[in-house]
């Protein structure tokens, strides 16, 4: 859509939580753990591991914080067994909004989620409230400055690794795929050494929602604000067009 840049959105929400590196490292680590669980401690067998110690290192996690997340996580029993948790509600002026959390407390974190909520003056919903405004994409964020390739060369072969959409923007390139292909397109985007931003199974909206009212604006961003302060959020997908 005109005027919606996701990498934008992504550099001003990285900037933010700059100021709060705990808020970073503390979600990193349980992305470690969550990877290690699922594939393995070795990143050259689980590239899913290996794509969260790139994300660490971009961030200028230690090392040896990195190491000890591994260690740990491939301990078993020893680590701390985190559950996924999806909210879905609605923002001022009917903005979808979904949560995506990752917690050893399900009291702690449905309280803190449904507390951003309703001081935002927004509502938690039930599940699938919202979700149905949303497709479930693979999504993938190449900064232009770091892509040594051209726009074509980079469409050409995401396309042929897969792809559903390839766009340009001012100064990023999104590539869309369906969730089943998104392993090979990433795969085949590291195998060739494209830098990525971003790359996750993400919500996209259908439509997106202008705000202008201020009021609603300033309750919107003090919901999103809080849910970036929150240890246990991974990430938020809402509709609204930020201007």
């Amino acid at each position: 859509m005109s005027g919606h840049s996701k990498f934008a959105n992504i550099r001003a929400k990285k900037e933010k939580n700059d100021a709060a590196k705990g808020k970073i490292y503390t979600v990193i680590g349980r992305e470690i753990a969550i990877a290690v669980k699922e594939g393995g401690p070795d990143p050259n067998n689980n590239f899913k591991l290996k794509f969260v110690i790139q994300k660490a290192k971009a961030a200028n996690m230690p090392n040896d914080t990195i190491e000890r997340g591994i260690k740990k996580a491939a301990g078993g029993n020893e680590g701390v067994d985190y559950q996924k948790l999806t909210y879905e509600g609605y923002g001022p002026n009917g903005v979808a909004i979904i949560v995506n959390t990752l917690t050893d407390n399900k009291n702690r974190t449905a309280a803190n989620v449904k507390s951003a909520f309703t001081k935002g003056h927004g509502s938690i919903g039930t599940p699938g409230s919202v979700s149905f405004m949303f497709d479930e994409k693979g999504q993938i964020i190449i900064d232009k400055e770091e892509c040594e390739k051209t726009a074509d060369e980079l469409m050409e072969l995401a396309l042929e690794a897969g792809a559903e959409d390839f766009k340009e923007e001012e100064d990023s390139f999104e590539i869309i795929t369906a969730p089943e292909d998104f392993d090979s397109v990433r795969n085949a985007l590291s195998d060739a050494q494209i830098p990525m931003v971003e790359a996750e199974i993400s919500m996209i909206p259908q439509n997106y929602v202008s705000v202008t009212d201020p009021e609603a604006v300033k309750g919107l961003r003090r919901t999103l604000d809080l849910l970036d302060e929150d240890d246990d959020v991974q990430n938020y997908y809402t509709n609204w067009e930020e201007e």
